[in-house]
């Protein structure tokens, strides 16, 4: 087993039990934790499914904005919209296509100030942005529910492009800076079939587009499978090695043998030709 502190070896040695080491206490853990935040996700939509919607000051009093724990939850407000201050979120993808989110700011009878994204629409050309249809005008009454702003790690402000105003995640914090418009944090997500809607966003968790239920668990399973393999495999070719090993072994001793048999051979001939009788070398008495 010496063979194995030569440096190739411990080399592939080091390299499969690194892989090992983050199959096992990275990634099969992280997938586990995605699959136990979509189960999470989704025990909150069926409740708050269930729960039916209530009015946005009973669950979201002014100005505290929308909080984790009331996430997904179906609300009414009675407002009006307000298309100049409306920005597209860029960078989605929906059927697998291309999509801009729209969100439209909102003002309620009571005065306070939220934003809406109204749905998708998808992109022509796969990047440019198509006809909109604008937010109906006066006072509307609509249900949506509530979601928590998303997070741009960049904090990257939004910009103006091909006449519209952008910015990369849906944050009413990002729209709010760049309307001077006071939105309270968090924004709704309309409903279908309620007024201003678009192409109403799909209800489902956050943690992958258009996973299935389950998907992550069964990466972390692969994840797990793989480390097995990496460890078996670098057993098998330490096994051949040294099967290989001894089968050389046995190749040279075969070889030595062979050589001290025909050497052998070689040294009886000088000695039985010296072992000649005394009669034949003095002559008969």
């Amino acid at each position: 087993m010496r063979f194995l502190l030569r440096p190739g070896w411990l080399a592939f040695i080091g390299v499969v039990a690194a892989f090992v080491v983050i199959c096992y206490t990275l990634l099969a853990p992280w997938q586990f934790g995605r699959e136990a935040e979509r189960d999470a996700q989704q025990k909150a939509i069926d409740s708050a499914t269930l729960a039916g919607p209530v009015p946005l000051g009973t669950l979201v009093p002014a100005g505290q904005g929308v909080t984790t724990g009331d996430e997904w939850r179906q609300v009414t407000v009675t407002g009006t919209y307000l298309p100049a201050d409306e920005s597209l979120v860029r960078l989605r993808v929906y059927d697998g296509k291309p999509a801009f989110e729209v969100l439209t700011s909102l003002r309620t009878d009571d005065g306070r100030l939220l934003a809406v994204d109204r749905g998708y629409v998808t992109a022509e050309n796969g990047a440019i942005v198509p006809a909109i249809a604008p937010p109906p005008a006066g006072r509307i009454t609509l249900t949506a529910r509530l979601r928590v702003d998303e997070t741009d790690p960049d904090k990257r402000p939004a910009f103006t492009s091909d006449g519209y105003r952008q910015q990369y995640v849906t944050d009413s914090r990002t729209l709010a800076a760049a309307t001077g418009l006071a939105l309270e944090p968090g924004y709704l997500q309309l409903a279908p079939g309620q007024p201003g809607v678009l192409n109403a966003l799909p209800v489902e968790p956050d943690t992958g587009a258009g996973a299935a239920p389950f998907t992550n668990f069964s990466y972390a399973l692969q994840w797990l499978t793989f480390g097995a393999i990496a460890v078996f495999a670098c057993a098998y070719f330490v096994r051949l090695e040294l099967l290989q090993r001894r089968k050389g072994e046995g190749r040279v001793a075969d070889r030595t043998a062979l050589r001290r048999a025909l050497a052998g051979d070689d040294e009886d001939e000088p000695a039985q030709a010296s072992e000649t009788p005394l009669d034949d070398r003095y002559g008969r008495r």
